[in-house]
């Protein structure tokens, strides 16, 4: 309709300018006045309720135009480049050169606080009109699609992002970058270690991309890399300055078990615990805490200046130049027990100042035990300078020294022959060692342990920690020996032996023992004998068995040796012989009295001859 009496208008305008051309101007005629029932017929009436005049083609033309060069095509998958211009209290109205503006939360904006009418922001359409016919953008979408190019370009520029901490999770932190939740990891923070990490939560904050995964679409980022890169800067200038034997103020970082690391303003240089005090420490937090300020001394670094070692305790001067000269080799010192070893004990004699007592120098014993048989940690002693070399700040003690030497007047008390009792102490291969005191041992060979037994290993006769009664058998005052027996203390009973097993004796016993070369016979408990085999024969010719109870002669006897040999068989032998002569002297009787001739005589002694060499 409006198009139709537009043409119309047209149309009426034309006729005008041609009846213009062919007579003279006339006032112009409307088709309202010319003709009333027609305009009224044709007349628009929806245009004119709604207040739309009627425009020409040019207009619409240029206006069109317009709309092109200054409107944007809002496409509801379209990021495009707005400008806030206005704030309110919950949104932020955004101009995107479309026929109205659009509205975007501001919780959308939390990452950047600092938002403010004129800046440029990208959005996203997310409701093209409202129920109340309003244009809804989305900052958050249009950061999203743009998030992973722009954290990739910043990633490879190494420029700075703002992101939002969200919270906190296992190992670190939650931050919202370009709308990306990335990983920030507790180590990453700060310089310095971290004690509350919910101080960030809800923190916009300045970060580095440091890593990219894209495989998985993590991402890490750092806000310890800006820092540090100033820290850089600052480093240099401070490296720069360095000098050893420098004196500087710094603040307690960190503690560890083995030393303190001082910030420097920017450098960090390690105390140990060594460097932290002249007098012995367990751990550095008996001497410094977190955070506190002190001076420091520049001890060392390396060429690049990246490892400085610091020291506290090189401030004062060191405790064994305040020694004073009257301290010398033989005076008694008092002190604690700092540190016990193997070898021995350190004591702190003065602040700083230790001595070391060899555990040889803690009791006059010769057999060396652990120190901690003798002195515990924290234990009050005292001690005799032994040695002491003030340049090379060493210092040796002794605490046997405190009580007299045992073996001043050892030829006094433990004289050669005299008899006394002691405690076993140790065994070797060769012996026994007995302590009769302290301080004074002596060793009982094995071959002075028994008169009768014979022992291969000492464990066989005593045991640790018996008493035993001994003799003094000799004594080396110069070496520091004493040769002691215990079978001396007894009589030998050999030499009683000697004369009741005698070789020709006989006795009654039993086999104990057969053997591959013969059998043993126990007499009592010292006196075991041996039978060699061909001594075994019976007068039958058969050989003794074990349990055998037989009549046993001496043949041999070794005091010295301990060594009994005995023998069965020349028991019978003797026997027979004994016979044969008995029966010689009958015969020699009888012949004597029957007058037998020669031949006869010789006859009667070739048969005794016969009989005494077995022959049938």
């Amino acid at each position: 309709m409006a198009d139709k009496a537009k043409k119309e208008e047209v149309q009426v305008e034309d006729t005008a300018s041609q009846n213009e051309v062919a007579t003279k101007p006339q006032k112009e005629v409307s088709l309202k006045e010319s003709n009333p029932e027609k305009f009224l017929e044709e007349f628009n009436w929806h245009n004119y309720e709604e207040g739309i005049d009627p425009i020409d083609d040019g207009k619409l033309e240029e206006f069109e135009k317009l709309v092109a060069d200054n409107f944007v095509d809002t496409l509801d998958d379209e990021v495009v480049e707005g400008e806030v211009v206005y704030i309110t209290d919950r949104d932020a109205i955004i101009d995107i050169n479309a026929k109205s503006e659009g509205v975007v939360s501001l919780n959308e904006f939390r990452y950047n606080p600092d938002l403010k009418v004129g800046d440029k922001v990208e959005v996203l359409i997310d409701v093209r009109e409202d129920s109340t016919g309003q244009l809804i953008l989305s900052h958050r979408k249009a950061r999203t699609i743009k998030a992973w190019d722009r954290v990739n370009a910043a990633h490879d520029e190494g420029t700075i992002v703002n992101g939002y901490v969200k919270c906190r999770t296992k190992g670190g932190m939650i931050v919202d970058v370009f709308g990306i939740e990335a990983f920030l990891p507790g180590s990453q923070i700060d310089v310095k270690p971290i004690r509350d990490y919910d101080v960030y939560v809800g923190k916009t904050m300045e970060f580095k991309v440091v890593k990219i995964n894209h495989e998985f679409k993590n991402v890490v980022v750092s806000h310890k890399a800006l820092i540090e890169a100033d820290i850089e800067e600052q480093k240099k200038e401070i490296i720069g300055q360095l000098e050893k034997g420098q004196v500087l103020e710094g603040v307690v970082k960190n503690i560890t078990s083995y030393g303190v690391f001082v910030d420097l303003g920017g450098v960090d240089g390690l105390v140990h615990i060594t460097d932290l005090s002249w007098s012995r420490i367990n751990h550095p937090n008996e001497i410094v805490e977190l955070d506190q300020k002190l001076n420091v001394v520049i001890l060392d670094f390396d060429e690049d200046k990246t490892r400085i070692q610091l020291g506290l305790k090189q401030l004062n001067p060191h405790p064994w130049e305040a020694l004073g000269e009257e301290l010398k080799v033989g005076d008694k010192v008092k002190g604690k027990v700092v540190v016990i070893a193997d070898y021995g004990a350190f004591i702190e004699v003065a602040e700083g100042v230790e001595g070391l007592i060899h555990v040889s120098e803690m009791s006059w014993s010769t057999h060396l035990r652990s120190a901690q048989d003798f002195v515990n940690v924290g234990d009050e002693v005292e001690a005799v300078i032994l040695t002491m070399d003030k340049e090379e700040r060493k210092m040796s003690l002794g605490i046997k020294q405190m009580t007299p030497d045992p073996w001043t007047d050892i030829t006094t008390k433990y004289p050669v022959g005299s008899r006394h009792k002691g405690i076993v102490r140790n065994f070797t291969n060769f012996g026994v060692f007995v302590e009769l005191e302290e301080g004074i041992d002596g060793l009982i060979y094995i071959s002075d342990l028994s008169w009768t037994k014979k022992i291969k290993h000492p464990s066989e006769f005593t045991n640790i920690g018996d008493e035993l009664e001994v003799v003094v058998l000799e004594l080396d005052v110069e070496g520091r020996k004493l040769s002691l027996g215990h079978k001396q203390t007894e009589e030998n009973p050999w030499d009683k032996y000697e004369a009741e097993f005698a070789v020709g004796t006989k006795h009654t016993a039993t086999i104990d023992e057969v053997v591959d070369k013969g059998a043993t016979i126990k007499f009592n408990d010292d006196i075991v004998a041996f039978v060699p085999s061909r001594h075994l024969e019976k007068e039958d010719g058969s050989m003794l068995k074990k349990g055998d109870e037989a009549e046993f002669q001496i043949i041999e006897f070794n005091k010295e040796f301990k060594k009994v040999v005995a023998s069965h068989m020349v028991i019978h032998k003797e026997e027979e012989a004994k016979i044969v002569k008995e029966a010689v002297k009958k015969q020699t009787a009888a012949d004597a009295e029957a007058k037998p001739t020669l031949g006869d005589a010789n006859s009667a002694l070739q048969a005794l001859k016969d009989k005494m060499d077995g022959k049938k």
